[in-house]
Parts: structure tokens; C-alpha cells; sequence
């Protein structure tokens, strides 16, 4: 069946073969030593990658979108201040983040996630893992990160954004910054929390104060990085190469 631009074959995936285990209880345990194996394999990969900020945003759109270039802003931006950009892995919005970060000297890393239709890896990675499941890929773009910045994206962007900012109002995890790239493309969503679910009572006046939206790549960089010291206890420095250390 066509889905917009991709042609998604309706065949048994990882997930919903681990979803319906409880159809085979053999299949449930196995699926289970995957998981946690997936885990384990990630927290190898990973453990050297340093403080990140994770940039979220759509696979489908090419160099000449607007919200490509800003892509590009903000990872070069986010190398500047000393931080290693972290994506799901793939093209458009996320290679744009670590081509950004790449041509100005800084450190990639990618998330990636098998799917029916096959994505390539940026080329602009230092650091590579694939994932089976999307739930064990979420742990990672959280556990390493000290901020969010998600770009005009669609299903996915949305889904890690919500996932971000109910583990925030929820305590599951630190106050991180959580920006929204582009008030034009965020404005509707922003309008519909505020003038919905904030006026029925559905969620706090905090928990949009959580939210930074904003066109300028500096300032999400900014709010980030100050947030990074003030709050998380990082320090910052310039030698030999840009980098920030946990003190705490």
C-alpha cells in the first residue's frame, strides 16, 4: 500500500512480532534476550560519545527545503558551542544536523532504525548504531543528550517530541530544553496545546513554558548550552578541542 512517497510492504516487522509474542510464549522470551541485547550492544557503542543534544526532524526533505538549510545551521551551530550532534541516522532533516556539525569540526553520532523501507545512514556520521526496536533507539537519543531541537518533521518527529516532553512533565527524566525549530511550521501545534489542552485543563502552563520555540539556530544553541551549565553541572572547554565534561 503507497504511503505518500513510500511503498511500505505489509510484512511481519521486529516490533510486531515482539507486540504479539503473547501468541507464542517462546517467541516473548526471545524477543525479550533481543531487546536486551540491543541495549547492551547500544551502551557499548555509545558510552565514549560525550554530552550531545539530539536534533529530530523529517527523512523526506531534500537540500533545497528551508528547513534542510536550517538543519544545517543548527549542527553547525551546536558543534561551535562543543556539543556532539545526535540524530536518528537517516537523511533530509538528520543529515542536515550532522552535515552541519561535520563542516564545522564537530562529533556525529546516528541512531538508526531498520524499516520496511530502507533508509540510508547520513554520511556525515562518526558514530553509527542500527536499531530493531524504536523504543531501545528512544532510551539512546535520551540517555546521552542535554537538550532537544526538533525541526518541521512528520509521524516520527512528532512521536520523539511528545516522548521528550512527557518524560519532562512526567519527572522520567531532567528538565531539558526542548526547542521547536521554525514558528511558522510549529505555530498551529503550539496554538492547538495552548487554546485546547492547556484551556481544558489537559496539561499545565509549565509544561508549554518547556517549549522554546523560535527561528534563530543561536538561541536554541544558547538556551541549551546555558541550561547545560546552570542546571546539569557541565563545564566548557577550548583545549585541546572543544568539549564539555560533567563535573558532577
Amino acid at each position: 500500500m503507497a504511503r505518500g512517497s513510500l511503498d511500505v510492504p505489509r510484512r511481519p516487522t521486529p516490533e510486531t512480532r515482539l507486540l504479539f509474542a503473547h501468541e507464542n510464549r517462546s517467541t516473548g522470551l526471545v524477543q525479550a534476550v533481543r531487546t536486551f541485547g540491543e541495549m547492551l550492544s547500544a551502551f557499548r557503542t555509545l558510552h565514549f560519545v560525550g554530552p550531545c543534544v539530539t536534533v529530530f526532524g523529517s527523512a523526506r526533505f531534500a537540500e533545497d527545503h528551508p528547513a534542510y538549510r536550517m538543519g544545517m545551521t543548527v549542527g553547525e551551530e551546536l558543534a561551535r558551542a562543543g556539543f556532539t550532534v545526535m540524530t536518528g541516522g537517516g537523511p533530509g532533516i538528520m543529515e542536515a544536523a550532522t552535515r552541519g556539525a561535520k563542516e564545522a569540526g564537530g562529533e556525529t553520532v546516528g541512531c538508526g532504525i531498520k524499516l520496511p523501507m530502507e533508509q540510508r545512514p547520513s554520511a556525515y556520521l562518526d558514530t553509527y548504531k542500527e536499531f530493531r526496536y524504536f523504543f531501545t533507539r528512544k532510551v539512546m537519543l535520551v540517555k546521552y543528550s542535554y537538550g532537544f531541537i526538533a525541526l518541521p518533521g512528520g509521524y516520527g518527529t512528532l512521536d520523539e517530541l511528545f516522548e521528550i516532553a512527557t518524560l519532562v512533565q512526567t519527572r522520567k527524566t531532567r528538565d531539558y530544553p526542548v526547542v521547536l525549530m521554525g514558528t511558522e511550521y510549529w505555530a498551529p501545534l503550539v496554538g492547538f496545546l495552548r487554546e485546547r489542552l492547556l484551556a481544558e485543563g489537559a496539561i499545565d502552563a509549565e509544561d508549554l513554558d518547556d517549549l522554546v520555540v523560535t527561528d534563530d539556530p543561536a538561541e536554541a544553541v544558547t538556551r541549551i548550552r546555558d541550561a547545560a551549565v546552570s542546571r546539569f553541572g557541565l563545564s566548557y572547554t577550548q583545549r585541546p578541542r572543544r568539549r564539555w565534561w560533567l563535573l558532577e
